[in-house]
């Protein structure tokens, strides 16, 4: 479709955007034939947001964070403007599944280039959405940990790893998919249709139950979690969701989108058919199916 009106919704401060950033958006959408307006990112980022959908644009570009990502994208709705996050943060789960680059230029071409409107399927849990992934239970600890050991930053893994021994989370999660039998597992991952392998049409939430054996089994899938062959671990369980219920004894550690965050100790994830409408190429790049 043709674009006549977007917003960019810009944070310097985040992850691997840069002060240069607005300026250099600026200079790049000149050159398409659309109007365009570029929102700094400081102080009240509500505000900020607001003012973007106030604009009623046909778009709403965000180079920011991946939590300021997911929370526009939550505001928009399936009948909001179509929302292009770009990579701007530190795991960048959704823009890589979208644009298939954690180049935040290349994506910016892509979007505006080969972009059309598509739906996106996600979940939601205690008004938190996520349209990759989330992990509930004792790997969610050790998932800001394995990042930074990916991109280099080995004092920071250090750090996390310190914090996810000192948080440990010893207790058993027990679920329920869709209200059939109760079930106990050590941790509960959730994956999008968008980019599960394991799924060709979006019917659910792929719900991957780990249930190791010991606790050199638990660190193994720990370290492999969300990696390409992990469905293939004996200690894997997968299945189609919409409405899952989860419990524990405590408050549960669990990472959406590459956002930690600690849920109650019972915790109701559903699936949302259409919870945004993308502006990305067809179909999605994935560069980070799982």
């Amino acid at each position: 479709m043709a674009l006549k009106r977007v917003v960019m919704l810009v944070n310097p401060l985040s992850g691997s955007v840069g002060p240069r950033a607005a300026d250099e958006a600026r200079t790049l959408l000149e050159a398409y034939e659309l109007e365009a307006k570029v929102i700094v990112l400081s102080g009240d980022f509500d505000a900020h947001i607001a003012e973007a959908f106030a604009d009623k644009p046909d778009a709403i570009l965000v180079l920011a964070g991946d939590g300021t990502a997911r929370a526009v994208a939550a505001r928009a709705r399936s009948d909001g403007p179509m929302i292009a996050p770009l990579p701007g943060g530190t795991m960048n789960m959704l823009p890589k599944a979208l644009y298939g680059t954690a180049d935040w230029k290349l994506a910016l071409k892509r979007a505006l280039e080969e972009g059309a409107p598509q739906p996106v399927s996600g979940g939601e849990v205690q008004g938190e959405y996520f349209y990759c992934a989330a992990i509930l239970g004792s790997p969610a600890l050790w998932a800001p940990a394995r990042e930074a050991v990916r991109t280099g930053k080995l004092k920071l893994a250090w750090q996390y790893g310190r914090r996810a021994f000192k948080r440990a989370f010893s207790g058993r999660l027990r679920f329920t998919l869709d209200g059939g039998e109760k079930r106990r597992t050590e941790a509960l991952v959730l994956i999008s249709p968008m980019i599960s392998k394991a799924m060709e049409e979006p019917v659910g939430l792929e719900a991957a139950a780990m249930d190791p054996s010991d606790t050199t089994q638990a660190f193994r899938l720990a370290a492999t979690a969300l990696f390409s062959d992990w469905r293939q671990d004996p200690a894997v369980s997968t299945r189609p969701a919409r409405l899952i219920e989860v419990r524990a004894r405590s408050r549960i550690p669990a990472v959406i989108d590459g956002e930690p965050l600690q849920l109650k100790p019972e915790a109701v994830i559903r699936f949302v058919p259409k919870a945004f409408k993308a502006l990305a190429p067809l179909p999605p790049s994935a560069e980070d199916s799982v």
